[in-house]
C-alpha cells in the first residue's frame, strides 16, 4: 500500500545527527592469521521528522561508522509527527522482528528499547509507547521501526482524503 513518496532528497541544509545502534565484529581466519572486519548500523535524523538508516562495513570501526552515516544520508524518509508523538497506532514487520508503536500523552517520554529508541529519538518523537516482539536483532528492529513510521499517515492528509475537518478525524 504505497501512500506517496516519503523519500527525502539529501541536501546540505538539513542538519542530521547520527546515532550508533550496533557494531558487529567478524573474523576471517586465513593461513596468515585472523582478519577482523567491522560492521556498524547507524541511524541519522534531524529530530524534526526526517530519519534514515545505514550499514557500513570496513576494517576499522571509525571507517565503518563513517560509511554507515553516508549510507544513512542516502536513505532518508519523512515521518509525520503530531504534537510530539505519532498520529495513530502502527504495527510493522521486517523479517523476524515485529514492532508495535502507539501514541502517548505529553510527558510520557520514549518508552522503547535499544534500537527502536534510537530511531524514534532521531526522528524527533518525544512521547511514544513501543513494543518489539519476535527477533531482537538490532538490524531488523531498525528496519521494522522505520517501516512502521513510513506507514503513518498525517492527520491533515487523512482529513483532506475523506473530505472532513480535523476535529471529525480525531473525534469521529
Amino acid at each position: 500500500m504505497a501512500r506517496g513518496n516519503k523519500k527525502v532528497k539529501t541536501t546540505s541544509d538539513i542538519e542530521l545527527k547520527d546515532r550508533l545502534v550496533a557494531i558487529n565484529r567478524t573474523t576471517k581466519v586465513t593461513k596468515g592469521g585472523r582478519t577482523f572486519t567491522f560492521s556498524a548500523m547507524v541511524v541519522v535524523g534531524n529530530e524534526d521528522g526526517i530519519v534514515g538508516w545505514g550499514l557500513g562495513k570496513a576494517g576499522e570501526v571509525t571507517t565503518a561508522i563513517a560509511k554507515g552515516v553516508e549510507a544513512a544520508k542516502k536513505n532518508l524518509v519523512n515521518v509525520p509527527i503530531y504534537k510530539g508523538t505519532i498520529p495513530h497506532e502502527q504495527l510493522a514487520r521486517f523479517s523476524g522482528a515485529e514492532v508495535f508503536i502507539k501514541p502517548a500523552v505529553t510527558g510520557t517520554g520514549v518508552k522503547a528499547g535499544g534500537a527502536m529508541r534510537a530511531v524514534l529519538e532521531s526522528v524527533g518523537i518525544t512521547d511514544v509507547l513501543a513494543k518489539s516482539k519476535g527477533s531482537s536483532n538490532p538490524h531488523n528492529l531498525v528496519k521494522a521501526t522505520i517501516a512502521a513510521l513510513m506507514e503513518l499517515r498525517d492527520p491533515i492528509t487523512v482529513a483532506q482524503t475523506r473530505g472532513v475537518g480535523l476535529d471529525k478525524v480525531f473525534n469521529g
